[in-house]
């Protein structure tokens, strides 16, 4: 069945696959090795996949940016 939201033309289904193609998100993330822990910054596709990590901020939306997708802040 595709629903469509009653204040617009597109279906459910669509609306929620926008960006799914052209964005992949950051968010920074503690990890610990037994000892120290250490902030990263991981990169996730628009579906929540993890495909990476950098050590910063700058580093993860600079790789986003290499691989042709708009890099976008998750808290």
């Amino acid at each position: 069945m595709n629903h469509v939201h009653p204040h617009s033309e597109m279906p459910v289904q669509d609306f929620l696959a926008l960006g799914l193609r052209d964005i992949a998100y950051v968010k920074p993330s503690a990890v610990s090795d037994g000892e120290a822990t250490q902030l990263v910054f991981e990169i996730h596709t628009a579906d929540g996949t993890a495909v990476g990590a950098a050590a910063t901020r700058e580093l993860a939306f600079a790789a986003i940016r290499q691989n042709g997708l708009e890099p976008v802040s998750a808290h």
